[in-house]
């Protein structure tokens, strides 16, 4: 029975990580995927609005820190919100993430910027500032789940095995823009030639081989894997002791021992210093830390 908003990805055998970017994406490694249903695109506002009317859910974002994860923090700043893209105005050094993340009491998926924003003309949009265990819900809410790694992989390359990119191996082929991503000098001067310096609606841009739309750019997937340095220990049940390598364009996690994959890059990756906007890229994030980056897609057995 066809699922609506769902499309039936074949099963196959997916090259999983490329030689050529990040060690973290290192060895390639096959691995077999079932036919499963995949979300034509990541979930949006409106569509978790719904689920939060129906079911009261109260993101991580929407509730205080636990204070066991900040020991000595002053009590006062451990209050709700989360992480938010802050752009400088100018050059900054590239290895300290903090100069353009800012954490912004009362941001949260109802406002992505802060108390000041709003959803107005952004319900199709990804939603974000998501944990993992809001993501988890919401797929529960829907009869469905998060995608592994290898699924995700295998659903975004669209059928292409081994290509750069999820169209292939040209990032804009004739010209074309074909994801939500950022051009320009990251992080202080976006060029924009899509329109777009923040989220994006879903289905702007064109879909891959399986129909399958934003599976590059515009925002990171949350995964159920749990983190892996490299393919080399995917398997492993945990990475608690591992940091995360060749950190992007998101905060680096800030406090649990637990970390998962997500996957696709986002409208901050930039080719001049996170070229990650490709199936093979991956990052690791602590379950509970929200951004303004990142959201998810849900799918189910076929």
């Amino acid at each position: 029975m066809a699922r609506k908003g769902m499309t039936l990805v074949p099963g196959g055998t997916v090259r999983m990580g490329a030689l050529d970017f990040y060690p973290e994406e290192q060895p390639i490694r096959g691995a077999e995927v079932e036919a499963l249903w995949v979300d034509d695109y990541p979930v949006t506002n409106a569509a978790f609005r719904r689920f939060v009317s129906d079911t009261d859910h109260v993101t991580v974002a929407e509730r205080p820190p636990d204070p066991d994860d900040f020991p000595g923090a002053e009590p006062g700043l451990l209050v709700p919100g989360s992480q938010v893209f802050d752009p400088p105005s100018g050059s900054v050094p590239l290895d300290d993430w903090t100069r353009w993340w800012a954490w912004i009491p009362g941001a949260d998926w109802r406002h992505p910027e802060g108390p000041a924003s709003s959803l107005h003309g952004r319900e199709l949009h990804p939603v974000v500032h998501v944990g993992l265990e809001d993501a988890i819900a919401y797929a529960a809410w829907v009869g469905a789940r998060l995608p592994t790694e290898a699924e995700w992989e295998y659903a975004a390359r669209g059928g292409l095995d081994g290509t750069t990119y999820a169209w292939g191996e040209e990032f804009m082929p004739k010209g074309r823009v074909m994801a939500n991503t950022w051009h320009g000098r990251f992080p202080y001067e976006n060029l924009a030639p899509h329109g777009f310096t923040r989220t994006s609606p879903v289905k702007k841009f064109p879909p891959n081989g399986f129909g399958l739309y934003d599976v590059t750019g515009n925002v990171w997937e949350w995964t159920s894997s749990r983190w892996t340095a490299s393919h080399a220990e995917t398997g492993h049940e945990s990475a608690e002791d591992e940091a995360p390598v060749s950190p992007c364009c998101g905060p680096a996690p800030l406090r649990e021992h637990d970390r998962y994959v997500m996957k696709g890059g986002s409208h901050l990756c930039a080719p001049s210093y996170c070229h990650r906007y490709r199936p093979a890229a991956r990052q690791a994030h602590g379950p509970r830390d929200t951004t303004s980056h990142l959201g998810f897609r849900c799918v189910a057995p076929a």
